[in-house]
């Protein structure tokens, strides 16, 4: 008996990929990108094509690394003194939908424009605008769950279990938070947290408007666009992808065929006239009649 062909093997083109966690990058940073520069952000590249933008005032930078020295493609840092450590920073691995990326981008955008106070605005349980809290609500909107898979991290999981937002409780080392995934936000998707499809960390004092922006995104039902080729094979296993076929030819109504058939009539036209059919053709001697 002939085995019947894989469905996913045959897809080609572009694709939805639902739920869209399980989504890889776009492998361009252009939309993250741009409503820092959409400000006049200082965009600089070195020679390895690591891209580096800045803020006027020098309060935030990113760096676009895809030539770093890890898989940190995205590093985002704010300084509360241009010259000192930063006061908080956020990092996105080579793999992270860029989606979610410029979601975070667009909030941080948004918050400069507003001055240190919306973009260096630390977190405090509590509060209305700045409780970490509030910052989970877009995937428990979603029915992402409750967890607890060690005795100092709190997680909230998709329904698929295929993505976690976790939160460590406790003192952080600073300089871990920066370099390494040992930060109070972490973010990932697949089925190992230690060989995760994408990750995403954020440190201690990150504004909750920003990791906010990041979960409602994340969480959105929306699927995400991609080109089949670009789905990493272990996406394609996990992930529904739904195929985009051109649109169906509509088929003709009965109005439709009447106004055809009323406008293949012969009509009483000049003898040099040109058919309707054919607006490039020459005049012409009329035809013998049948």
């Amino acid at each position: 008996m002939t085995a019947r062909p894989d469905p996913r093997r045959e897809i080609d083109g572009d694709v939805y990929v639902s739920p869209r966690h399980l989504a890889s990058s776009t492998y361009t940073g252009d939309p993250a990108l741009a409503p820092l520069l959409n400000l006049d952000w200082d965009l600089r590249h070195d020679e390895d094509s690591n891209v580096f933008v800045s803020a006027p005032d020098q309060g935030v930078r990113l760096g676009y690394l895809p030539e770093g020295p890890d898989d940190g493609l995205w590093r985002i840092n704010a300084y509360a003194d241009p010259f000192g450590p930063p006061a908080w920073g956020v990092c996105f691995n080579d793999t992270t939908p860029t989606e979610f990326v410029t979601a975070l981008t667009t909030a941080l955008a948004t918050a400069y424009q507003q001055g240190p106070g919306s973009y260096l605005a630390r977190p405090q349980a509590g509060t209305d605008e700045h409780d970490p809290l509030l910052a989970i609500v877009p995937l428990l909107k979603q029915g992402w769950d409750f967890d607890r898979p060690r005795p100092d991290v709190f997680a909230i999981r998709a329904p698929d279990h295929l993505a976690v937002m976790e939160y460590t409780a406790g003192n952080l080392d600073a300089e871990a938070e920066l370099t390494t995934r040992t930060a109070r936000w972490h973010l990932w998707a697949g089925t190992s947290i230690d060989r995760p499809l994408w990750y995403a960390t954020a440190s201690t004092n990150t504004p909750v408007a920003l990791i906010t922006a990041l979960t409602q995104s994340v969480a959105d039902p929306a699927p995400l666009l991609r080109w089949h080729q670009e789905t990493a094979s272990y996406h394609k296993d996990i992930a529904q992808l739904t195929p985009i076929h051109p649109p169906a030819p509509t088929l003709p109504t009965p109005l439709d065929v009447r106004q055809a058939a009323a406008s293949r009539r012969p009509a009483a036209l000049p003898a040099a006239s040109v058919p309707r059919w054919s607006t490039t053709s020459q005049p012409t001697s009329p035809a013998p009649r049948r």
